[in-house]
C-alpha cells in the first residue's frame, strides 16, 4: 500500500464500488476499504433492482419515458421535501448509469417481469410509467459485475479494516486513517453504508423503527454502523433525512427477508382496528408502510384455513406448518367463525363480518372496486383471481412495519456527490454516496430500486468528481 493515493473511497458496497471504478475509469489512483471481509454491502443481500427512466431496456419495451417525468413523479411523492437539484442531478443520471452496469455485463433482459426476483422490467412503486430494472443474478450480480470491473482496474482494496477517521488538514479532508496508518488521499468518497446496527443511532436518527418493540429485525449488511455520521461530525458536515428510512410490512413473526421468509396468501384482507379494510394488501412499500402507521390500533392480516394450507413449503416463516404452531401457542389469532376472530383481536364483529363479505363478492370475481387490487396482482404477472375467505377456521397475523431494509440519514450532498458542512458550504475534499449520501432517500421510498439506483448512481457521480478534484490538486 503507497502512502499517497488519488481518491480513498470508504465502503465496498454499490456505492463504494461503483465509486472506485468510475475513479479508476478516469485515470485516478484509488484505494477502497471495506470493514467486512468481502465486498458488497447492502447491494449483494438486495434482489438488484434498479429504478431509472429513459433506458433501453424500457425503449425495447415501447415504454415512453424521460428523467423529467421520473423526477416530477419522486418531487411528487415526497412532497417536495427533497432538495430539488440533488434530486434532479440523480433522476438524470440515473439511466446513464443503469446504462454503464450493463455495459460492465450486468444483464436485464428486455421482458415484462411481475417482481423483484423476476430479470425484466417490473412496476416498482406506485408510478404509471415501469421504472423497476431487475438484473438477471440480483444484487449479487451488480456486484460481481462492478467488482470484475475493480479488479480491471487495478483498485487496490483493503478488506476486514474499518477506517478509523478522516484526515483533515483546516476545513480541508487529505485522507484517512485505518488500522492506526494514515494515508493521503486528494479527495475522499465516504459510502460506508448506513447505521441500521447500530441501535444507538437508530434510536437517535430514525426512532419510528423502534414502534415495532420486538418485532423489529434488521436485513441491512453488518457493516451498517454508521460510520459516516462519526466522520461528518469530524468536519461540521451538514445532515439531511433524519427521521426517515425504509421499514418493510411484516407479519410479527417474521424474522428474515421476504424471499426467506415468504409470502402471506394471497387471499387475505387487511383490517385495523375498526374491523375496516382499508388498502390494497398488495401496494407497494413505497406506501404501504405510511398506509398501516395512519391506521387507528393494530392492523390484522385476515385469511382462511385454506388459504393456510395453500402456503407453499420451504420457507422460514410464511409456512402453512408455522402458521398452525403460532395459532396453537396462542400468538396468532384463530377461531372457527369471523365474528369469534373478531372478539379475539378486539374489533367489532359486524364490521370485520362485513369486510370479508365484501371483499369476497368482488376480488375472487376478478374485481376489487374498493381499493383496486385486481391491478396490483394483474401487474405481479397474478392472473387467477384469489379463492374466497370462507373456511374456517380462520386467522388474523398481526402486521406492522418491523423490517428495517435501510436508514436515510446521512452526509448532505449536492448534485454533484460533494459533503456540504452546516453552513452549506462545499467541505473541501469530502464526497458520499448511498446511504451515507443523504438527501436522494427521502421519507417516502419511491419504490423497489430507488436505493441500488441512488447507491449506484451517486457513487458513479462521486468517483468522477473526486477523480476531478484529484486532477485539478
Amino acid at each position: 500500500m503507497t502512502e499517497h493515493y488519488d481518491v480513498i473511497v470508504v465502503g465496498g458496497g454499490g456505492a463504494g464500488l461503483a465509486a472506485a471504478v468510475s475513479a479508476a475509469e478516469r485515470g485516478a489512483s484509488v484505494l477502497l476499504f471495506e470493514s467486512e471481509r468481502e465486498l458488497g454491502g447492502s447491494t449483494r443481500l438486495s434482489a438488484g433492482m434498479f429504478t431509472a427512466a429513459g433506458t433501453s431496456v424500457q425503449a425495447a419495451l415501447d415504454v415512453r419515458d424521460s428523467p423529467e417525468a421520473f423526477f416530477q413523479h419522486y418531487m411528487d411523492l415526497n412532497q417536495w421535501l427533497l432538495r430539488p437539484g440533488l434530486i434532479r442531478a440523480f433522476c438524470a443520471h440515473a439511466g446513464a448509469a443503469l446504462e454503464w452496469l450493463i455495459e460492465l455485463g450486468v444483464e436485464i433482459p428486455a421482458q415484462v417481469s411481475g417482481n423483484a426476483h423476476q430479470p425484466g422490467l417490473c412496476q416498482a412503486g406506485v408510478e404509471d410509467v415501469w421504472r423497476g430494472h431487475v438484473p438477471k443474478d440480483q444484487g449479487y450480480g451488480v456486484v460481481l459485475a462492478l467488482d470484475a470491473a475493480r479488479r480491471a482496474h487495478r483498485v487496490e482494496t483493503v478488506l476486514a479494516t474499518r477506517v478509523q477517521r478522516l484526515l483533515t488538514d483546516g476545513d480541508r479532508v487529505t485522507g484517512v486513517v485505518a488500522d492506526d496508518v494514515a494515508v493521503s488521499a486528494d479527495a475522499v468518497v465516504v459510502a460506508s453504508g448506513g447505521f441500521a446496527r447500530d441501535p444507538e443511532l437508530v434510536a437517535r436518527y430514525y426512532p419510528a423503527a423502534n414502534r415495532a418493540g420486538e418485532a423489529l429485525f434488521v436485513v441491512a449488511a453488518e457493516g451498517s454502523r454508521g460510520d459516516h455520521l462519526r466522520f461528518g461530525e469530524q468536519v461540521r458536515a451538514g445532515l439531511a433525512g433524519d427521521g426517515w428510512g425504509l421499514m418493510l410490512p411484516t407479519a410479527y413473526f417474521q424474522r428474515k427477508h421476504h424471499w426467506q421468509s415468504g409470502f402471506p396468501p394471497k387471499s387475505r384482507i387487511h383490517v385495523n382496528a375498526h374491523g375496516r379494510r382499508f388498502m390494497d394488501e398488495d401496494a407497494s412499500y413505497a406506501v404501504s408502510t405510511g398506509i398501516i402507521e395512519a391506521q387507528p390500533g393494530p392492523v390484522w392480516a385476515v385469511f382462511d384455513d385454506r388459504a393456510r394450507r395453500a402456503l407453499p413449503a420451504g420457507y422460514a416463516d410464511w409456512d402453512a406448518a408455522k402458521v398452525h404452531d403460532e395459532a396453537e401457542a396462542g400468538r396468532t389469532a384463530r377461531a372457527g367463525s369471523l365474528p369469534a376472530l373478531a372478539e379475539l383481536i378486539g374489533v367489532p364483529p359486524a364490521a370485520l363480518s362485513a369486510a370479508v363479505r365484501r371483499w369476497n363478492e368482488q376480488l375472487p370475481h376478478g374485481t376489487d372496486e374498493d381499493f383496486r387490487r385486481h391491478e396490483t396482482l394483474r401487474n405481479k404477472g397474478s392472473a387467477a383471481p384469489p379463492e374466497p375467505i370462507s373456511e374456517p377456521p380462520f386467522y388474523a397475523v398481526r402486521t406492522l412495519p418491523a423490517e428495517l431494509v435501510c436508514t436515510h440519514a446521512g452526509l448532505e450532498i449536492n448534485g454533484s456527490a460533494a459533503v456540504l458542512d452546516q453552513d452549506g458550504a462545499v467541505v473541501p475534499g469530502l464526497f458520499a454516496a448511498g446511504e451515507a449520501g443523504a438527501g436522494v432517500l427521502g421519507a417516502r421510498y419511491v419504490g423497489g430500486g430507488n436505493a441500488v439506483a441512488n447507491a449506484v448512481t451517486m457513487g458513479r457521480i462521486a468517483g468522477r468528481t473526486a477523480a476531478i478534484r484529484a486532477d485539478r490538486a
